[in-house]
């Protein structure tokens, strides 16, 4: 197991995310969740656990962030944190929404976690192998400045195409009807794969000089979590409120 020194994609892919989430949310849970969130954005909201990682209130969060999966394993296979993961943190925070038991102030923490939680398991590195805390341990340069694995695939790649997230949004190819709906049915198992089975990509960093071309090979990847992660909040979220 291994602790995250950078807990997500950055507050740019997050909000990359919120947004198109938004775009698909429907009439029902759009006006739902502007009570919830007290007319926040889906975007604003997608940062709140990484802003509230400093509150010792929420130590306990710290690691259901991510998920360990060794190379060959499932998720079921895998070894469970005892403090918790992004999958189950995600199912359990699903579970309590549907529950309507939660107080205002739990049910608006939790649709936050949940909106940010979707958003880190597509990305590849918050499920991990278990090796290199998530790429952290990975030294490389980014341009020749001194990064790691994890960060550039959080924050450096993104940030270096110097578009505000709803221009970096906006710049994402829709899907068509029939690539939607796959999208929209698939489930948690599903994210989980779909990360994982972008390793070995990732894990190209040859002389760990990196830069133009590992951007080239590896940015459309980008794009499609962070599209893939939108599209799945909303319908969760939908699930949840929309009807």
């Amino acid at each position: 197991m291994y602790t995250l020194s950078a807990f997500s994609w950055g507050a740019t892919g997050h909000r990359v995310t919120g947004w198109i989430a938004e775009q698909y949310l429907n009439k029902n849970a759009k006006k739902r969740l502007e009570q919830i969130l007290k007319g926040q954005s889906l975007a604003i909201a997608s940062t709140w656990m990484d802003e509230i990682r400093s509150d010792s209130l929420y130590d306990h969060t710290a690691d259901w962030h991510w998920v360990t999966i060794q190379d060959g394993q499932t998720y079921a296979q895998s070894i469970k944190n005892k403090n918790g993961d992004v999958v189950q943190t995600i199912e359990r925070i699903i579970a309590d929404l549907k529950s309507k038991k939660l107080n205002m102030k739990e049910e608006q923490e939790a649709v936050k976690m949940l909106i940010h939680l979707i958003g880190d398991i597509h990305q590849p590195l918050h499920v991990g192998g278990g090796n290199d805390r998530g790429g952290n341990d990975i030294k490389v340069t980014w341009f020749r400045e001194d990064s790691n694995l994890h960060r550039i695939w959080d924050s450096d790649m993104i940030d270096d195409t110097k578009l505000s997230y709803t221009e970096f949004a906006q710049s994402l190819e829709r899907p068509d009807a029939t690539r939607l709906a796959v999208i929209q049915k698939s489930n948690i198992n599903d994210w989980v794969a779909e990360s994982m089975s972008y390793r070995q990509q990732v894990y190209k960093t040859g002389n760990g000089k990196l830069g133009y071309q590992y951007a080239y090979r590896n940015m459309n990847i980008v794009r499609d979590r962070l599209l893939l992660a939108g599209i799945r909040i909303a319908t969760v979220l939908n699930e949840l409120y929309g009807k």
